[in-house]
């Protein structure tokens, strides 16, 4: 929450603890045991960036944090805060923070959709599970997309055009390297799993303008809630498809260098599967866009159970953390449970260890950046409560809320252009055509060619059949694409 002179006052320990604004874009971490209190300390930080104007992202992954769009009520556990930290009650405003909802599958908020080529064969490859050499070959699909200037959009626009280059792999192979059939059959059958999971409802058009993120009403910042239970039953659909929102926010942001206060905030909760298995290159991606999005007034906050889970790359690059209990049963435990303590800067007055093991819920070890982005030095502290509701909201509320958003209508309506399905389908169906009529006319000629009298020959300047299918052709199909089709004809003729 802000107290009166705006400070980010979020845990309290011998005294308040705040987080600097001008240092929120350092990005962050919130990690602990399941049931520990990350959800609450998460909402806490939501709501305080929001008080403070800056809008963010979050992924709901069981519906509790809806309860930001609802004003809390003091319970028990509150009112012992408040007499705890010293507060002044009735200086307490327990209100709900402006909210949007969001669903990839259009079914608990409004639908987020992309389109095939923007989500790009680096992100596309780890969605699919694609090893080097397949990777490879999208590569090379994509790069023909483009230089034929054919539109990804969809699924079916990307299943034709792997179709379509595994049927002209002859034409690209000398240029761009082996388009082998068992690799394109991999892809398509990569594809068919992908759409069993629903992901086929993710590409499409209208695609998500990532600016409509970056709002405020009231003056404060729009909180942007992505349903994700149903979602995180696709993991990799789960973590690419987050993967891809901060990758449009660094792609499509200007440059404003440090802020007074951050333009928008990215929380990235079960952290732990955006690396499993990732390939190096998309660890390297996720490195370089975690250390250069600050520049463009971002800051992203990774949410998991152990600071182990995030690549000592990344981790060294988030200044503000809380740190909930961790649990230690085995050894391997207790190496993580060392190597987070050892991530503090030291507080003499207590075991840094030690207090990871005896934390309770609600509690954490919490170490911000100070105004010069210099660690401070690590409080067992006790979070603050919300002052929106904690826990789920009904369905009528959340339905209420989707039908009131600005946003409402404008994507919810899917509709569907000509691509590279369209175009693809086109030019096979005429080329069929033109085969068609090129066997007929054939046997048309040579039916002729029987009937004529032994010996008789074609008068000069006479036109044959297969003549004026040509003329015909081109006629009926206009100057320019009659003039491409009569070349193709001809050279079959050349050849035969």
């Amino acid at each position: 929450m802000l107290d009166m002179d705006n400070k980010m006052y979020v845990a309290h320990s011998h005294s308040p603890i705040y987080i600097d604004p001008k240092m929120v874009n350092r990005h962050g971490l919130i990690a602990g045991a399941t049931g520990t209190g990350k959800t609450v300390s998460l909402q806490v930080l939501a709501e305080t960036f929001s008080r403070a104007g800056i809008p963010s992202f979050l992924a709901d992954m069981k519906g509790d944090l809806a309860g930001l769009s609802q004003a809390g009520v003091v319970n028990k556990f509150i009112e012992a805060r408040i007499q705890e930290f010293g507060m002044d009650r009735s200086a307490l405003n327990f209100s709900g923070a402006p909210v949007r909802f969001f669903d990839v599958f259009g079914e608990q908020g409004h639908p987020m959709r992309t389109t095939i080529s923007e989500m790009g064969p680096l992100l596309l490859s780890r969605l699919l599970d694609l090893n080097d050499t397949q990777e490879g070959v999208l590569n090379i699909v994509f790069r023909i997309a483009d230089e034929k200037q054919l539109l990804l959009i969809d699924i079916k626009d990307l299943r034709a055009m792997l179709d379509w280059t595994s049927k002209n792999s002859k034409e690209y192979t000398s240029v761009y390297g082996n388009v082998s059939a068992s690799s394109i059959g991999a892809i398509q059958r990569a594809l068919l799993a992908l759409e069993s999971q629903g992901a086929d409802k993710f590409f499409g058009e209208p695609a998500f303008n990532i600016f409509d993120l970056l709002q405020s009403e009231g003056g404060r910042g729009v909180l942007n809630i992505l349903a994700a239970d149903k979602l995180m039953m696709a993991p990799k659909l789960y973590s690419t498809f987050l993967l891809w929102l901060l990758s449009e926010l660094y792609d499509q942001l200007p440059e404003v260098g440090d802020l007074p206060v951050p333009k928008f905030v990215f929380f990235f909760d079960e952290a732990h599967m955006l690396f499993e298995d990732a390939p190096k290159a998309l660890k390297e991606r996720v490195e370089l866009v975690v250390r250069l999005i600050r520049s463009k007034g971002v800051g992203v906050y990774f949410i998991s159970q152990s600071p182990a889970d995030i690549p000592i790359e990344i981790l060294g690059q988030l200044g503000n953390r809380i740190q909930h209990a961790l649990r230690a049963f085995t050894p391997q435990d207790q190496k993580v449970v060392r190597a987070a303590a050892q991530t503090f800067r030291t507080n003499p007055k207590f075991n840094t260890e030690q207090a990871i093991l005896e934390l309770g819920t609600g509690e954490a070890l919490v170490s911000f950046l100070d105004d010069k982005g210099s660690p401070s030095v690590v409080e067992r502290a006790k979070m603050l409560f919300p002052l929106s509701q904690i826990g789920a909201i009904r369905g009528e509320q959340r339905e209420a809320l989707i039908k009131q958003s600005r946003l409402f209508g404008m994507y919810e309506r899917q509709f569907d252009r000509d691509s590279a399905y369209e175009r693809i389908s086109i030019e096979q169906m005429e080329e069929q055509r033109m085969a068609a009529e090129r066997e007929r006319r054939e046997m048309e000629y040579q039916r002729e060619k029987k009937v004529a009298p032994s010996g008789t020959q074609r008068r000069a300047g006479s036109k044959s059949a297969l003549d004026k299918a040509i003329g015909s052709a081109a006629t009926s199909i206009g100057r320019s694409v009659g003039t491409q089709i009569v070349r193709g004809i001809l050279g079959a003729i050349f050849k035969r």
